[in-house]
């Protein structure tokens, strides 16, 4: 009866055992299995596919809050996505595409914080204003005095503008009219003295309506003029005969109105109707033709971000 049990007893530790192995065999393929999958899945191709797919899924998502507008202009920068939802979020009223080009003109950003070196130097392109700023030694090249039958003494362009301006003048003299140029070129260090004088005198915050800060004005490029007649204030040059004359035919030889009424919002600047801006004819009378400041132009039309 002993050896009976005994009998049974190392039979069933034979059995146990052989169970026992059997399960640690199929734990371990299991196991080995798993890893293989894993890594199958893990391969760099695999991970790549999968963080596209993950990428092109969220940017639908994010596309679909900007009514796919990308799809019908072609303005839209992919690199903006975000900041567009953002400024989107915060400007619930605004039409999107309005939000695109207000972002595409840097207006979701802090005036003269986070600023971008100004692109398409010593070109008439140039964009200058408190989101995009000249380097402190930057001289324009070919830096030509304008003639004094048509500016005050000293005053300076770009060799391209003053014949274009020098030009403009002749043609309104022959009309009896005077269009002198009493401003143009200055340097970064005039304009640190200029805009001192004015932030001392009407305080920063209003000096910023009207006058660009050193690095940020126009004035740097040598494409920029402000003008009068030599008779009435330039700040009343809107109400002469030259500046009807300037409205119809500045955009001709590649000149406007820099700072229009109902543009401080793109511009930065209080309406100033004796300052000019090179930006050559074709641009000049795309601007004219349409409306925009030089700042919407080049947010959907110059596109260089």
């Amino acid at each position: 009866m002993n050896r009976k049990r005994k009998k049974k007893l190392k039979i069933k530790k034979k059995n146990f055992t052989i169970f026992l192995i059997i399960i640690i065999v199929i734990t371990f393929l299991i196991t080995e299995f798993s890893i293989m999958v894993v890594n199958k899945l893990s391969t760099p191709e695999t991970v790549e596919k999968t963080t596209k797919k993950k990428k092109k899924k969220e940017k639908s998502s994010e596309l679909d809050q900007l009514d796919n507008i990308n799809e019908t202009i072609n303005y839209f920068n992919n690199d903006y996505i975000k900041r567009y939802i953002s400024y989107k979020n915060s400007n619930p009223s605004l039409e999107t595409i309005q939000i695109i080009k207000n972002v595409n003109m840097q207006l979701d950003k802090i005036q003269y914080e986070d600023i971008i070196p100004a692109r398409n130097l010593n070109t008439p392109k140039v964009l200058v204003n408190k989101y995009y700023y000249l380097e402190e030694d930057y001289i324009p090249k070919d830096l030509e005095t304008i003639s004094s039958m048509y500016a005050l003494s000293g005053m300076r362009l770009v060799k391209e503008a003053k014949i274009a301006f020098e030009s403009l003048s002749k043609a309104a003299s022959k009309e009896d009219l005077k269009i002198i140029a009493m401003s143009s070129y200055r340097s970064y260090e005039y304009q640190v003295d200029l805009y001192n004088r004015y932030a001392k005198q009407d305080g920063k915050e209003k000096a910023d309506t009207y006058s660009g800060r050193p690095g940020h004005s126009e004035h740097q490029t040598g494409l920029a003029v402000d003008v009068y007649n030599g008779k009435t204030d330039y700040t009343n040059f809107e109400k002469t005969k030259e500046f009807k004359w300037m409205n119809s035919h500045a955009h001709e030889y590649g000149f406007i109105l820099r700072f229009p009424k109902e543009k401080e919002n793109e511009t930065g600047y209080e309406y100033e109707s004796w300052h000019y801006r090179y930006v050559g004819e074709e641009i000049a009378t795309y601007i004219k033709e349409n409306n925009i400041s030089f700042e919407e132009y080049y947010a959907t039309i110059i596109k260089d971000w």
